[in-house]
């Protein structure tokens, strides 16, 4: 990231800035700022007439990204053969089971949310080679490439700089950073061939998620091992993915005991700035994990699971190289009392180190603070209980609660502090949601969840949702939620030093301990249906009224330092598409189109630097249409287009756009064999470079074209 032209944090989201490239008038300070250098379990009763049945797929009463063992047998996904790849109906879509939405499984079609399902046949299909452009295959996200490891992704705008009100679950751990309250998601690197699915909803989920779930919910879905048994290995290169590996191995511990072990390694090319120069911005990085499931008829199921990687990345920002680093480990167990009874205990450790180089600070030529290195070493301890049961027919009640512990340590740099450089925080939080059903096809979901943290005590977080089953294959929903962003390091705690001498200022920019949490009350209606055999589709549209929104407030004499504070409110509407067709039995159709409107604006009396620009930089429109064909001669041809509308995006207090674009990926595949699959993907082909964000100046970074080629073997 940058703010004011020197680079902070450049891993959380990107090379963000919260005010990049300010310029330090002539006037006020005297100088100006330099440019940038699965078994059977016991058998479950039939719900009530029109509830959801339970997963087919997951444990009742897992919490929706924490899966285990699957209640239904399945055969090795890597022993089918052709089966592997081929793709599911309309009609399986439909009732595929999804848990974002009420963390307990429910079909796709029944689920009264605006949520996608991304499946892995369609990650595979898309070509996708990281996890941010997998999420490119929900029209309900906003994904923005800044540079070769950095994205900025949100759902319902806001997704500027450091964009913060988006939750993201991989396999029942958050990965969100407190530092910002965002996601690095150049840290979040998967191995794409064993994701489950990846389920999107746009809409607030406080209510069973918690603070920071305000704008949505990422949930990233890993295959059980006993999915994942025998070899896999795969190997790709090409231009700007100049070489990747991966190779996982399944087996059986012990009868019902699975196991899968893997690694994989890439390597990224430069992107370039607008003039062709190499951005210097290549990118690196291995991980290996490993994880053992139960399976079995026992009443018992247990997951345990764990993930290390070791990376770098050149910085646009400043000369150097960012190094990044962590791991995790997560145990996991699910206990079911009766058919309609059952609980999960989960606990997870997870721990993130970043290092990063500092640009200096330079007042008309004079270098008064030196580059350095920050760096930050973050230890989470979470502990998460569930229970789920029934009364009566009429009431589905899942509660839970949890307990999080971090320990937050960093080395600060000349031009980069936090104050104080080693903190602890404490999370304590509890949930109740009773789904109520009224009469055989209408359902009232309600419920709350309560949150305390160490920066503003207790936040409450209740929703209240209406479900109307037209149809067997049609629902109208409705739903009006509080959702809460609480206070993040940056906002509390943050120093950005000049150390010019007094009367000149000291800092920068500051964080406030007064800095408040930001609140939306969002009112959403939708409807989904399947219309035939051939198509389905949902339509989902919003208004959100947001308060307390993060602000930039000069003070006097000088304007600096700048403080953090929660001056700007504002409202959001939008409209989301989505829709499916089946145009013939090889060749199906799908396109989607995301509406926002957004109007942020400072409160009245007071003041913000940046006139309320600063925390959003989205497009109005997008549109997005795919067509996936199944060929003679054991082909698969796929392609992608989308469009993304212009951006306005600020560096100080000017503003400036990021133009709309068309892009085009496409893949051709073929199998030889039924477990071997050589392909060749082509990305972003309708430009040499294009730039998707960053302000327009000498480091705005563009994206090139793409194509590498890869070969997967299943045995």
């Amino acid at each position: 990231m940058r703010w004011f032209g020197r680079p902070l944090l450049r891993g959380y989201a990107g090379q963000k800035s919260l005010i990049a490239g300010l310029t330090l008038s002539l006037s006020s300070l005297h100088a100006q700022q330099l440019p940038p250098a699965q078994v059977t379990s016991p058998p479950q009763s039939p719900a009530p007439s029109g509830v959801p049945a339970k997963s087919k797929a997951d444990t009742p009463g897992t919490p929706a990204g924490l899966p285990t063992a699957s209640n239904q047998p399945k055969a090795p996904t890597d022993s089918t053969g052709p089966e592997l790849y081929k793709k599911m109906s309309l009609t399986e879509l439909m009732d595929q089971e999804v848990t974002s939405v009420a963390k307990e499984p429910q079909p796709y079609g029944q689920a009264p949310a605006s949520i996608q399902i991304i499946t892995n046949d369609e990650i595979r299909r898309s070509g996708a080679s990281s996890l941010p452009e997998a999420l490119r295959l929900a029209d309900n996200l906003e994904v923005a490439q800044d540079n070769s490891h950095d994205w900025n992704i949100s759902a319902r705008g806001f997704n500027a700089n450091l964009s913060n009100k988006l939750l993201v679950l991989i396999d029942g751990r958050t990965v969100y950073s407190p530092l910002f309250s965002g996601v690095i998601w150049d840290a979040q690197t998967v191995m794409l061939e064993d994701l489950d699915r990846i389920e999107v909803v746009s809409g607030p989920g406080g209510t069973l998620w918690g603070a920071n779930a305000v704008n949505g919910v990422i949930n990233i879905i890993s295959k059980s091992a006993e999915e994942t048994q025998g070899w896999y290995m795969e190997g790709a290169g090409g231009s700007e993915l100049r070489d990747s590996g991966a190779i996982r191995y399944g087996g059986t511990l012990a009868p019902n005991v699975y196991f899968r072990v893997y690694g994989t390694y890439f390597d990224r090319n430069n992107e370039v700035f607008a003039d062709g120069a190499p951005a210097t911005d290549s990118w690196s990085q291995g991980k290996g994990g490993f994880r053992i499931d139960t399976g079995g008829p026992s009443d018992d199921k247990f997951t345990l699971q764990g993930d290390y990687y070791n990376g770098a990345a050149g910085s646009v920002a400043a000369p150097g190289t960012d190094v990044e680093s962590g791991g995790n480990i997560i145990g996991r167990w699910t206990h079911t009392f009766s058919t309609d009874s059952d609980m999960t205990l989960q606990m997870y450790y997870d721990r993130t180190n970043l290092s990063e180089p500092e640009g200096a600070f330079d007042l008309s030529g004079v270098t008064f603070e030196p580059s350095g290195i920050f760096s930050d070493d973050l230890d989470t301890y979470d502990l998460n209980f569930q229970h789920h049961f029934s009364i009566g027919d009429r009431n589905q009640i899942t509660w839970g609660a949890g307990y999080r512990f971090t320990h937050d340590v960093d080395d600060n740099a000349p031009t980069l502090a936090f104050d104080p450089p080693t903190l602890d925080q404490n999370l304590f939080s509890t949930f109740v949601q009773d789904q109520i059903k009224i009469q055989d096809d209408l359902f009232f979901t309600l419920g709350s969840k309560v949150e305390h943290n160490d920066y503003t005590g207790f936040e409450f977080e209740p929703s209240g949702r209406v479900q109307w089953n037209v149809t067997p294959r049609q629902m109208i929903w409705a739903a009006v939620s509080r959702a809460v962003r609480t206070p993040s390091r940056i906002d509390h705690d943050l120093e950005e030093p000049t150390g010019l001498p007094s009367p000149l200022p000291g800092s920068l920019l500051t964080g406030t301990t007064s800095f408040t949490s930001e609140t939306l009350i969002a009112y959403e209606l939708g409807y989904r249906a399947q219309l035939g055999s051939r198509l389905s589709g949902s339509v989902s549209t919003y208004y959100n009224d947001y308060n307390n929104i993060r602000s930039t407030t000069p003070s006097a004499p000088f304007g600096f330092p700048i403080y953090l504070q929660n001056n700007l409110e504002g409202e959001t509407y939008g409209v989301e598409v989505s829709a499916d067709y089946q145009m013939l039995d090889w060749w199906r159709l799908h396109a989607g189109y995301d509406f926002l409107k957004e109007h942020i604006h400072v409160k009245p009396g007071e003041v913000d630097f940046t006139n309320g620009l600063n925390e959003t930089a989205d497009p109005e429109n997008q549109f997005s249409f795919r067509s996936s064909m199944d060929l003679p001669q054991n082909l698969e041809f796929d392609a992608g287009l989308r469009w993304v509308d212009s951006l306005t995006i600020n560096n100080g207090a000017n503003a400036a756009t990021v133009p709309s674009y068309f892009e085009l990926e496409t893949r051709l595949a073929w199998h030889p064999t039924k477990n071997l699959e050589i392909s060749v993907v082509g990305q972003n082909l309708l430009h040499d470079q294009h730039p998707e964000y960053g302000f327009p100046n000498a480091t705005q970074v563009e994206i090139e074209r793409s194509v590498y080629g890869k070969i997967a073997w299943h045995f």
